[in-house]
């Protein structure tokens, strides 16, 4: 039952993959495919539900990288359970809603994808055991946010926005991910059930204090506490379902889940009282005052949030147990109304075409049906009787009469609290008033009328949740309250009731007292209009980020501008110097008495041809380095040069038995030589650059002293008895890897993971060069149109071209026996991608895209697509990520065939060697074809006769 949790991970994933290709076929079939994925992921977590209703914590744990103490480790409770329900129930509404919102012209394939990969993030982190594996997770809603607060992506406020937010998310997570680590030293665990278990230990430790802070960073952050609330309000420049979805129901959660999580292993300090109660109250109060400031009706709402989340976390940090129970009870009731609430303005924008209240009013008249929506979910946020937020407002007013921690001051939290409730009620009296009511519309884009039904739907569905929840608390969710606060104080959960009427006593006096004044305090709402004008700057936030943003970059190219000039002398020199002296230091503390290189070891003899194979080799080596060094000036020259020594590597590895390596050497070198050929011809066959004498000097000598280092310790080594773990690849490569060559085995299966790391840098490094050059222009060099008279000589286009099946079949044998034989996924790319090359070069980038119409890009994520499924596949078997299988299958007519799954991970490897290579090749192609247009151009240009030139005479 446990692989339900990753299944229903996956059904998201593979859901935000499929969207934008089922957009193809329209936008009802992206938002049918999306809404299947949640429904999907829902469907598989359902099980799981009745279990953990009663108290019940499912783990799930698959060994990925263990000595790290990185897990995939999930772990399904109460309070999962809650906010997985909000996650997924939310974001299927939002996903009906938004097909009706955006526009026609928008791409709702890629906004769907986002959505679903957001909401895979969030769903990962309430679902996380490991706490290393929640932060993956945490970063995934940090990047997605990103790309949804950015999606109207040529607004600039857009984009000021999505960077202001991923800046402060950001850097909260680098705070948080310090945190968890001390956090696991601490503990010893990195896994969730050690780190609640050990509450105590933690507390007591020295290294609690800037844990504690590092993880509120990140906390803090993420759910918009003062003084790092700025980023949500300015967020609202995303489209309203994005701030519906991330803004009031999931993403700003993820921080008061963390708290929630956490509390049983960090709360119960005056640390935690301290810190977490003053910043929440300071953000509860903040929140409210700003909200009933703003004229446009989403940026109240903003502010509202950032107010009712700064009420959770006070909640949270009076370290309760009823205090936890109403943090929790209003999470839930916060997501249902203000969801609710910023899909009803949302309507409202879509249908007026503005979101400023001074311009909307009287709106009941042209739309009752949505104004009686948002009348009732306003009211829920206010707090009034009958309705959800009523209840968990009440219950934080009980909590702030009984808290023990202002001993004889007993009234200063009270009033605090009836005093926030006071402003909570003024802006949402505002909101009502002003929107509804208070005359009628002014200048509106639009004439409003009410929306589509089906777009209404969803906050029809909310607000009869909030009605239900306030009129029948205990039975609409007391057994999912119970089972969410249950799991955040580990089953210590205090004794209380979910009703609607507890009697005549002062939480409920409070609770009507604030309703009073806060419509009082809007009636007067004129004069804090008037004060806050004339006493307060109107600095507004993405002025001010603006400024600290340009402030940084500014700093940064003056750094960049000292530190880098652009010549790879700047880097070599240090790196070099710095081995060098890492080295000697070593050495001599080794070595306190002298120096003594040569160790007692007895070299293995050489007979008479290896040894003059081997002289020879050193004096081709020798002579290939030095014409390097005394033709670095003459490109061509220089690239012969390293073509020799290249080559001389790769007999080296001939002569020591190593054909792995060599088939691999030799094909690199035919690989690289050849590009750096073709990138030639855009640069100046002679380099000019006069260096000075002194420079020179300094570099040879960095040069001798590191080339000096090196031969020296090479030496050391080899004058020396070694034990390596070759000796474990070569006797487990058969039994433990199904494969003869140790070498594939090694890189396939038992260093596969660094396998896969090695092949998506390459494909990074592709696709950079495919960046950087796609969009490059250069200017026309004198002598390019003679060289283009015999571009594709006609003798080398009959060669090579049936050079190429029997090219292909190679690389397939080489790939195919691999596993037992020299040969592999990388060595079979590289054949094929000499082999392609040929065609290129011989017969011109357009014969080659005409017969092999391929997308790069795709066939590289094919190919780590293949690689990554292959390692994933093993948890399917409960094995760790990466663990090949193999064994012998018996087919007919041919006879009993050994099969591994490590030829799946070399596909994959042999596919993005081949991508990448022909990405960077027809880029080449792609810039030479730019400039001989650019060439063409420039040509008839200056041949061109002036219109008011006499014509030539006739001779």
């Amino acid at each position: 039952m446990s692989v339900l949790i990753v299944l229903a991970l996956m059904a998201l994933l593979a859901g935000a993959a499929l969207a934008p290709v089922a957009a193809r076929f329209g936008r009802v079939r992206a938002s049918q495919t999306a809404a299947a994925a949640l429904i999907g992921a829902l469907a598989l977590l359902a099980p799981l539900a009745p279990g953990v209703l009663s108290g019940q914590v499912v783990v799930a744990s698959w060994s990925w990288l263990p000595e790290w103490g990185l897990d995939l480790a999930f772990r399904f409770d109460g309070l999962s359970l809650l906010f997985a329900l909000l996650i997924l129930g939310i974001g299927l509404l939002i996903v009906l809603y938004a097909s009706y919102y955006l526009p026609v012209a928008d791409r709702m394939g890629r906004f769907l994808g986002l959505l679903l990969v957001f909401a895979a993030g969030m769903l990962g982190i309430v679902l996380s055991e490991n706490i290393l594996l929640l932060l993956v997770f945490w970063e995934i809603t940090s990047v997605t946010s990103f790309l949804l607060i950015a999606y109207k992506y040529e607004a600039h406020d857009g984009r000021i926005a999505a960077r202001m937010a991923l800046a402060v998310t950001g850097g909260g997570g680098l705070a948080m991910l310090a945190g968890f680590l001390l956090l696991g030293h601490i503990a010893g665990s990195f896994e969730l059930s050690d780190i609640l278990a050990r509450g105590a230990q933690i507390r007591a430790h020295p290294l609690y204090a800037p844990t504690l802070v590092l993880i509120l960073l990140g906390a803090f952050t993420k759910s918009a506490q003062f003084p790092l609330h700025f980023w949500l309000p300015n967020a609202m420049a995303a489209p309203t379902p994005v701030s519906a979805y991330l803004h009031s129901a999931t993403m700003v959660k993820a921080g008061v889940f963390l708290l929630a999580r956490l509390h049983p292993a960090l709360a119960g300090t005056e640390l935690w009282f301290g810190l977490v109660s003053s910043v929440g109250a300071a953000t509860f109060v903040y929140g409210a005052y700003v909200a009933l400031l703003k004229h446009d009706f989403k940026g109240l709402l903003a502010y509202s949030t950032v107010s009712h989340l700064g009420l959770i976390t006070l909640l949270f940090g009076l370290d309760t147990p009823l205090s936890v129970v109403a943090g929790v009870f209003h999470i839930i009731n916060h997501a249902v109304f203000k969801a609710s609430l910023f899909m009803a303005a949302g309507i409202i924008d879509h249908e007026c075409g503005t979101r400023d209240m001074r311009r909307i009013n009287g709106l009941f008249k042209y739309m009752p049906y949505t104004a009686t929506l948002g009348i009732v979910a306003a009211g829920a946020m206010a707090g009034v009787p009958l309705l959800n937020g009523f209840l968990s407002k009440e219950m934080f007013f009980a909590e702030a009469i009984e808290h023990p921690h202002f001993g004889a001051h007993t009234w200063v939290l009270p009033v605090f609290a009836t005093i926030a409730g006071t402003l909570s009620v003024a802006y949402s009296t505002r909101f009502i008033h002003d929107v509804f009511f208070n005359g009628e519309p002014i200048n509106l884009p639009r004439s409003p009328h009410e929306p589509p039904r089906w777009m209404r739907f969803p906050v029809e569905i909310l607000v009869l949740l909030c009605i239900a929840v306030g009129v029948a608390p205990q039975l609409s969710v007391g057994p999912l309250l119970d089972a969410a606060a249950g799991a955040a104080l580990l089953g210590n959960l205090p004794a209380f009731k979910l009703s609607v009427w507890h009697g005549f006593n002062l939480p409920l006096v409070m609770s009507f007292v604030a309703l009073a004044a806060g419509i009082v305090y809007y009636l007067n709402r004129r004069f804090l209009f008037e004060l806050h004008e004339r006493y307060l700057p109107d600095l507004q936030s993405p002025v001010a980020f603006e400024r600290v943003y340009q402030a940084m970059t500014a700093a940064a190219a003056r750094v960049m501008a000292l530190v880098d000039s652009g010549a790879p002398r700047r880097y070599l020199a240090p790196l070099l110097v710095f081995a060098i002296a890492l080295g000697l230091w070593a050495y001599w503390s080794a070595h306190p008495d002298g120096l003594a290189l040569a160790g007692g070891a007895a070299g293995a003899p050489a007979g008479p041809l290896v040894q003059a194979l081997a002289l020879a080799g050193l004096a081709a080596l020798a002579a290939g380095c030095l014409g390097v060094v005394a033709c670095h000036r003459q490109r061509l020259l220089a690239i012969i040069f390293m073509s020799v020594v290249g080559l001389v590597v790769s007999m080296t590895f001939v002569l020591l038995s190593a054909p792995d390596l060599a088939l691999t050497q030799i094909s690199v070198e035919v690989v690289t030589i050849v590009v750096m050929l073709l990138a030639l011809r855009f640069l100046p066959a002679r380099a000019e650059t006069a260096e000075p004498r002194g420079r020179r000097l300094r570099d040879m000598a960095i040069a001798g002293l590191a080339g000096g280092g090196v031969a020296a310790l090479s030496y050391a080594m080899l004058t020396r008895p070694f034990e390596t773990i070759s000796n474990f690849y070569l006797a487990n490569a058969v039994p433990g890897g199904g494969g003869a060559n140790a070498v594939n085995v090694i890189l396939v299966d038992f260093r596969g993971f660094d396998t896969l790391g090695e092949i998506t840098v390459l494909a990074m490094a592709a696709l950079g060069a495919h960046a950087l050059v796609s969009g490059l222009r250069l200017a026309p060099y004198a002598g390019s149109a003679e060289r283009e008279a015999d571009r594709h000589p006609i003798m080398l286009a009959m060669l090579v071209r049936p050079l190429l099946p029997l090219a292909l079949a190679v690389s397939l044998y080489i790939l195919l026996r691999g596993h037992n034989l020299p040969g592999g996924g990388f060595i079979a790319g590289l054949v094929t991608s000499v082999a392609l090359i040929l065609q290129y070069i011989a017969c011109g980038i357009d014969f080659g895209r005409a017969r092999l119409p391929l997308d790069q890009p795709r066939l590289i994520a094919a190919g780590l697509a293949i690689a990554g499924a292959t390692g994933l596949a093993s948890w399917l078997f409960g094995a760790p990520f990466l663990t090949s299988a193999h064994g012998h299958v018996h087919l007919p007519l041919i006879g009993d065939v050994e099969l591994a799954s490590a030829m799946l991970f070399d596909l994959g490897v042999y596919l993005v060697v081949v991508g990448g290579t022909l990405l960077v090749l027809t880029e080449l192609g792609a810039l030479s074809r730019r400039e001989l247009a650019a060439e063409g151009a420039t040509r008839e240009a200056a041949t061109r006769e002036p219109a008011t030139q006499e014509p030539a005479p006739w001779n």
